[in-house]
């Protein structure tokens, strides 16, 4: 497991510069000022990152930062050995101390096909096997060799996740639209039934097929939209051979997070949607950033943030109080950006509300009656709200 002894924050020099400075300085830094007093404030607080397909622009100049903070950020950053930590990722190490794993999605965007050892195994070859089995697959829905217990092709998928088995394909599919060869394709996540309802409305079974997309397969929104999906099914085709020819299970490595797992198998339906060429074509572009983010000075690195997608990995990564080390934290863990409805939002940004270290009041807005039931009635029901 990778170890980097650090100290903890609130005793970090670049820390207690940082924040001396933001007590005196940066606190009162006026945006409209900062333009008038420098014309050129926008060629200093933003990078360009030149690509074959043009360029990348990173406008940070409308953030309240000056060159000062910007400094004591990068020191910061150095000083908590974010270089070696990033090393440590690239080379396999287990970074990931809670759950003693490795983070290593960038295998899966490696097209230089250069080895990624874990464990002492190069995991590149099982990468481009399960890269091999999506060709089969996508060739064989799209083709229309694949087909519903009628003998129908497939004109529908609904892709059935949470987390990071549902946000990254969503966002995917949602930017590539232009791109779209294949069927249509529905992303369910919330345990409200009305979610599953709606979507299934103008669907027909003999034409549908389910993805379960999950890495442990328990789940509890997965699990019981899944469910409800194969109940749906067989109230139409009655036999449950039909099961086989309309459901699919999609998981992934251990050493892959949920919030990257959108470049393995669980980006099925991404690759249904546009097709695997064009699947395929996303792993050059994000191999292209590992490269750019392995290599590049921290002053010179990009961060993207994509909506719900980036909520997420902030809220749910930093939502927590206790340190390394087990100590309680004494200093903010992250901001508040969120949110979205039912348990999407449940199952990771109000972890941050619920275990973070900030004192946030909300109000909690809820119907005491679904009018979509699951299961007869499988949602926990809203007996006393004066108890939640």
């Amino acid at each position: 497991m990778a170890n980097f002894k650090r100290a903890p924050l609130p005793e970090v020099a670049a820390w207690k510069e940082l924040k001396s400075y933001f007590d005196s300085e940066g606190s009162k830094l006026n945006m409209m000022k900062m333009f008038q007093d420098d014309a050129n404030r926008f060629d200093k607080f933003s990078q360009k990152l030149p690509t074959k397909d043009g360029d990348f622009l990173l406008d940070y100049s409308k953030n309240l930062v000056d060159s000062k903070t910007m400094d004591l950020l990068f020191k910061l950053a150095k000083e908590t050995k974010v270089e070696e930590m990033r090393a440590a990722m690239f080379a396999g190490e287990k970074i990931n101390f809670t759950q003693d794993r490795a983070e290593l999605h960038v295998a899966l965007r490696n097209r230089s096909n250069t080895p990624v050892m874990f464990d002492g195994k190069d995991v590149m070859p099982d990468v481009n096997g399960v890269l091999k089995h999506m060709w089969e697959f996508t060739e064989s829905v799209q083709g229309g060799t694949w087909k519903g217990y009628t003998g129908k092709a497939i004109t529908n998928v609904v892709n059935i996740g949470i987390g990071g088995s549902d946000m990254g394909p969503l966002m995917v599919t949602e930017a590539l639209k232009p791109y779209r060869t294949g069927p249509s394709v529905h992303f369910v996540s919330n345990i409200d039934g009305t979610h599953m309802v709606e979507t299934l409305k103008t669907l027909n079974p003999e034409t549908t097929l389910f993805i379960i997309a999950s890495k442990s397969f328990t789940t509890q929104e997965t699990i019981t939209n899944a469910e409800f999906a194969k109940a749906w099914l067989l109230k139409a085709a009655k036999e449950k051979s039909a099961i086989a020819k309309h459901f699919v299970a999609l998981s992934t490595n251990a050493w892959v997070g949920g919030c990257f797992s959108l470049w393995s198998a669980i980006g099925m339906s991404i690759a249904l949607y546009i097709g695997m060429d064009n699947f395929e074509d996303l792993l050059p572009g994000g191999h292209f950033m590992d490269n750019h983010f392995v290599n590049a000075p921290l002053e010179s690195n990009y961060m993207h943030r994509f909506a719900a997608y980036f909520q997420q990995g902030d809220m749910e990564s930093n939502g927590k109080y206790i340190t390394r080390s087990g100590q309680r934290c004494a200093y903010k863990t992250g901001p508040i950006i969120w949110g979205e409805p039912g348990t999407n939002g449940q199952h990771a940004f109000y972890q941050l509300i619920h275990q973070g270290t900030r004192l946030i009041p909300c109000d909690f807005l809820m119907p005491v009656k679904t009018q979509n039931l699951i299961q007869n009635g499988l949602h926990h029901e809203v007996n006393d709200p004066i108890t939640l």
